[in-house]
């Protein structure tokens, strides 16, 4: 892999495309650490370093770009405590911005994608970003009928009787001219002066205090007895809303003033900014506002004023194109580096970690930060017995910034990078073009058996009740669970083949043994898409596996059209591999994701896995999305110059009406949407007998005014089919 100083435009694409998977890796298991695990590694500054890193390469090459390319995560899954509330308009994260070119950056980009000239004023409307807990609050008639938590953003928490606990919560609206139905997104947070004087009764009825405000206030909200929720005494502050059953105006401001009317809190400084001046100058204020504050924040969030054009703009993966998270600079603090250990992933990754002295920086005692990989700790020359300064960026990771040459012990030695895996003693080796080292022990390292077992049954993947990560280490210890479908056998098992029974073990009893038994055959009906993601597979995330759950349907069509895509064509037929290219047409995948679904299906002991599970669950087709538009599963695919929307906006309108949007040209392509100066695209779909639709035909065929034209060039077939 390249140097990551190397700048994107300094890369071969051979280069690039090395780096875009090392980063999609990278990304994803640092995701799984912080949202799932609960055990993150990574500081605010260097997770978004390397998303904007990857989106700098991706914009280099956008031929490039992968099916999981890190822009879809949004937040942790719903808790299985709660019934679960599915949010009628996805609740997004934000884009951050570090410094004042970021934040030109993201006006830039707005202004390419709605085609502004230079002199129409883009007007912002900032607010301080609360460091707290997200919720959503659905009232009718005025009245609050249902309260919930972000979650994933497509589904979170029933936490209604819990959020009635919060102050600045209204249970009924004031004010005469409130829609009918309305829903309100805000922020859960705990005040630093109810925080300490919660941390002062803690102490003194013997329990450990909180580490921060936010975990406190997470924390209570997630409370089974509302009664726990109220002695948090948590707050609210206003500053979106979801669905209505009317307009509520048409500038940002405008309709955060009616939420105020309407009895919710708004958090103070906020302001309309017309320009990057005024947006910078409203980013000073608030900084320098923070110490006075009663409340945490980490930066500013700054939104378009216009809702129009925020409508326009939409969303790109996890985030709305219309706001941007403005972060203040991280707090440092320095501790002594009292030795380097390895972690083991369940990829073989082994990534060092510096073991620290405690030290109390940005609002949590730090006693572990992640040094990367080998490169970075020779780049900075980080040893153990080092004092080091530690920086924590809002509520993440921290991270070694830097060692203190002049603090250094005598006998200091630079850290050498181990030859064997720690867990299992395997040769340890960093292949050519990765960042990291590995351990080559594969299914016989317990690490990753473990971490590949910990991943099956994860929350955002089979999410079974009562089976989390220590249970599976005990079952595996004992020879319990060894694969996956050794899970969905543990009842027929249990007290049989030399394993005491279940309920007699300590710490179970007949109870909990029922409970995690029912729990198991709960999760034996699974989507597919939930399916694909706890297979682990190599560069296979959430979006992915919803991509090819989405596309295939059914999971003996994706079994079926993945052998198929592994078998190699006929040397006497001139035809490629059809099943291969309907999977690389899919908008994002490229051939090294591709590869890597299709050779871990194709590998006869993932296949006995599969066949194995199989067998032992219902794995439901997933739900095409909800749209009664025209083009809804219709495979669409854009060339050439458009005139009356960007390439961008014009994906992502299709992707909102229900159509899947390809990359290349195939039989499977429905309609190619040709502008000016079309190319090879063009001439393949016409070669294809494909359907070829102007600009305005295919917003005629969109908006179900107009029905597709019959193809004009080769029979339906396709020429080349006879």
């Amino acid at each position: 892999m390249s140097d990551a100083s190397t700048p994107p435009e300094e890369l071969s694409r051979e280069a690039a495309e090395r780096e875009l998977a090392h980063l999609a890796r990278e990304i994803a298991h640092h995701d799984r650490l912080y949202y799932v695990e609960s055990e993150p590694a990574l500081s605010d500054a260097d997770y978004d370093a390397l998303r904007r890193r990857n989106a700098a390469i991706e914009a280099r090459f956008p031929a490039l770009k992968r099916a999981d390319s890190p822009s879809e995560r949004v937040g942790a899954p719903p808790s299985s405590s709660f019934a679960k509330v599915r949010h009628s308009r996805p609740m997004l994260s934000l884009a951050n911005a570090l410094n004042d070119d970021d934040l030109a950056e993201f006006e830039g980009r707005v202004r390419r994608f709605l085609n502004l000239g230079d002199d129409e004023p883009v007007v912002l409307h900032g607010e301080p970003k609360i460091d707290g807990l997200s919720a959503t609050l659905h009232y009718d008639g005025g009245e609050l009928v249902l309260g919930a938590t972000r979650g994933d953003g497509e589904t979170g928490e029933d936490t209604t009787e819990n959020l009635r606990t919060v102050g600045d919560v209204p249970q009924s609206l004031s004010g005469g001219d409130a829609p009918a139905r309305l829903e309100v997104r805000g922020e859960v947070y705990m005040a630093l002066s109810d925080f300490a004087a919660l941390n002062r009764e803690r102490e003194v009825d013997g329990e450990a205090p909180f580490v921060n405000p936010r975990n406190a206030a997470s924390g209570g909200l997630r409370q089974i007895d509302p009664t726990l929720t109220a002695k948090r005494r948590l707050r609210f502050f206003a500053h979106g809303w979801g669905e209505t059953s009317e307009p509520l105006g048409t500038l940002q401001g405008e309709v955060l003033a009616r939420l105020e009317s309407w009895g919710f809190a708004r958090a103070p400084h906020g302001g309309r900014c017309t320009g990057l001046d005024e947006a910078r100058a409203l980013h000073r204020r608030i900084e320098a506002a923070r110490p006075e504050l009663d409340f945490e924040i980490d930066g500013v969030v700054f939104k378009l004023d216009r809702l129009d054009w925020q409508e326009r703009l939409g969303a790109a993966g996890r985030a709305p194109r219309w706001a941007i998270a403005y972060k203040f600079p991280a707090e440092q603090a320095e501790t002594v580096l009292h030795r380097i250990s390895i972690s083991v992933g369940r990829t073989g990754a082994l990534t060092p970690v510096a073991e620290l002295e405690p030290v109390h920086v940005g609002g949590v005692t730090v006693s572990r930060a992640t040094l990367h990989n080998e490169d970075v700790i020779a780049e900075r020359d980080i040893r153990a017995g080092d004092t080091v300064v530690v920086q924590r960026a809002g509520d993440v990771i921290p991270q070694v910034v830097r060692a203190i040459a002049e603090k250094r012990p005598a006998e200091s030695r630079p850290f050498e990078p181990p030859a064997a895996c720690p867990e299992c003693g395997s040769h340890a080796v960093r292949e050519e073009g990765e960042a990291v080292r590995r351990c080559t022990g594969g299914l016989v390292c317990p690490a990753q058996a473990l971490e590949r077992l910990r991943h099956f049954v994860a929350r955002d993947a089979f999410d079974i009740e009562g089976l989390g990560a220590k249970q599976i280490e005990a079952f595996w210890d004992e020879g319990r669970v060894k694969s996956p479908a050794d899970i969905f056998d543990l009842e027929a098992k249990d007290g049989s083949e030399g394993f005491q029974k279940l309920a007699e073990r300590e710490g179970w009893g007949e109870t909990s043994a029922a409970n995690l038994f029912r729990a198991i055959e709960a999760r034996r009906r699974i989507g597919l898409d939930r399916f694909i993601h706890a297979l682990g597979i190599r560069h296979v995330g959430q979006s992915t596996a919803r991509l090819l759950a989405r596309r295939y349907g059914t999971v003996d069509d994706w079994r079926a059209a993945m052998d198929a895509a592994a078998a190699t064509p006929d040397p006497d037929s001139e035809a490629g591999n059809e099943a291969l290219e309907a999977l690389t047409d899919i908008d994002g995948i490229g051939p090294v994701v591709a590869r890597a679904v299709v050779e871990f299906v194709a590998e006869p002991r993932n296949g006995a896995i599969l066949d194995a599970l199989r067998a032992r669950l219902d794995i439901e087709p997933v739900e095409a999305p909800e749209t009664d538009s025209a083009v809804a599963g219709k495979t669409v695919v854009f060339t050439g110059k458009l005139q009356r929307m960007t390439r961008q906006e014009a994906k992502a309108r299709a992707e909102a009406l229900g159509a899947q949007v390809a990359g290349s040209v195939s039989r499977a392509t429905d309609y190619v949407v040709a502008g000016e100066d079309a190319g090879s695209k063009l001439k393949k779909a016409e070669s294809l007998g494909v359907t070829v639709l102007s600009e305005d035909a295919w917003l005629a065929v969109a908006a179900g005014e107009a029905p597709p034209p019959a193809p004009e060039n080769g029979d339906e077939e396709g020429e080349g089919d006879a």
